[in-house]
């Protein structure tokens, strides 16, 4: 029993190798055919492949830049995250701004939160002796701004809650100011200006890289907010403060956000009919947001490559049947030698799998070609994933399958002596 399973898998494998090489054969005698057909599937794998490489690394890349902002933390602002046609904009716009005097009480009374800081955000400038740097974007935080961001520094200290409370000039930088403004030694200890006011390096946040959001930390000078008073008005208008909370380990962020909005209101003393003026944040509602435009993306994907792997599968169906036209004769003499209708079907499918998987294997190049020569250039980091090059591989074979199985099927059909006859 075991030795005619052993000598079935070795037939198997025999007229599978011997098919594999007909099928070869066949491509590289008809060069210009083999050509033509390759250009259809090529050009098809490369649109849908292209597609969804760069909706896959904006989608991550964006999803890392709204984790950097904590997946726990919910935020109280001025404007809630949301848009559309019925965003009533001039009922937020009445609203008041956020105040540091409310953090204070949310610290106290929120039961559910582990930390929460105010922060504050301004474009200045920032100088060290003749270096100088325009719009750069100055943080303003709480002492706990560390244990609700996450952000690491490579090169000395955070803020000492003393340091924080008393508004010292102390400043973290970021990865690129540190080098641009001091290429040649450690910017720690060292005095810059910010807006004309001296300010002590004490830290340096580890290289991020660029977000797509924007805020990077690579780009950014963070001081205490009670220092910043003297720097820049805090209760304007302008800055859009906000308070970020952290909730407690094993608090849900729906748990915190109610207990956030009940102190909330009570801290603004609204009346119970009244609607709150003040929104809490959270970052589901841009990963929601994001979802549905990236499942369009990937739509759209689909048709523009679908389209083109479409045009490429016919242009594969038609080289089929006309390389089973041109071989009639010898299908004959195949199978007046004793060769079966499936031998005949595998043969010439897979000849049409080959020729699919050639052009799908070739578009694939060429994206990766595209991205590792302007990839540098792009607005963000763009790669071609393992799982959209097993995508294009798996699309390749279905439409070689596909394309190849009707001319396949009648080759196999096909009665020996007529074939034979056939000129």
């Amino acid at each position: 029993m075991h030795s005619s399973k052993t000598k079935a898998n070795m037939i198997f494998l025999g007229l599978f190798k011997e098919s594999f090489v007909f099928a070869f054969q066949a491509l590289v005698v008809n060069k210009l055919r083999t050509f033509l057909s390759l250009l259809g599937i090529t050009i098809g794998i490369f649109a849908i492949i292209t597609v969804f490489t760069v909706v896959d690394s904006l989608e991550q890349n964006l999803r890392k830049s709204i984790q950097s902002l904590g997946d726990d933390v919910v935020f109280v602002m001025k404007w809630p995250w949301t848009s559309g046609p019925d965003y009533p904009w001039w009922k937020y716009m009445n609203r008041p701004l956020p105040d540091y005097s409310e953090l204070d009480a949310i610290l106290r009374k929120c039961d559910l939160a582990q930390s929460a800081a105010f922060e504050i955000s301004a474009n200045i400038t920032v100088k060290y002796k003749s270096n100088s740097i325009e719009n750069v974007t100055i943080i303003c935080a709480s002492h706990q701004y560390d244990k609700v961001k996450n952000f690491e520094i490579a090169d000395g200290r955070y803020f000492t809650e003393i340091e924080s409370s008393a508004g010292r000039p102390v400043a973290v930088i970021g990865d690129i100011l540190a080098k641009t403004l001091f290429p040649n030694q450690s910017p720690l200890g060292e005095m810059i200006k910010v807006n004309g006011a001296k300010v002590m390096v004490i830290g340096v946040f580890k290289k991020e890289g660029e977000s797509i959001m924007g805020g990077t930390p690579d780009t950014q000078v963070l001081v205490p907010v009670q220092y910043a008073r003297s720097l820049i008005d805090i209760r304007s208008d302008n800055l859009d403060p906000q308070i970020m909370v952290r909730a407690k380990p094993g608090i849900s962020n729906d748990e915190l956000i109610g207990e956030l909005t009940g102190l909330m209101r009570t801290i603004r003393k609204l009346q119970p009919r009244e609607d709150d003026n003040f929104a809490v944040n959270q970052t589901s509602l841009i990963s929601n947001v994001f979802d549905s435009i990236f499942d369009f993306f990937g739509v759209a994907g689909w048709i523009i490559g679908g389209f083109s792997i479409l045009v490429g599968g016919f242009g594969i169906a038609n080289i089929m049947f006309v390389s089973v036209k041109e071989r009639t004769n010898i299908i004959g003499i195949q199978k007046s030698l004793g060769a079966k209708n499936y031998f005949i079907l595998l043969q010439f499918i897979f000849e049409s799998v080959l020729l699919s998987l050639i052009g799908g294997i070739i578009g694939l190049l060429i994206v990766y070609i595209l991205i590792f020569t302007f990839g540098d250039s792009a607005p963000f980091e763009i790669f071609l994933s393992r799982s959209n090059v097993i995508l294009g591989l798996t699309i390749s074979i279905l439409i070689g399958v596909v394309s190849g199985f009707v001319p396949a099927y009648s080759a196999s059909q096909l009665d020996p002596v007529e074939a034979i006859r056939a000129s």
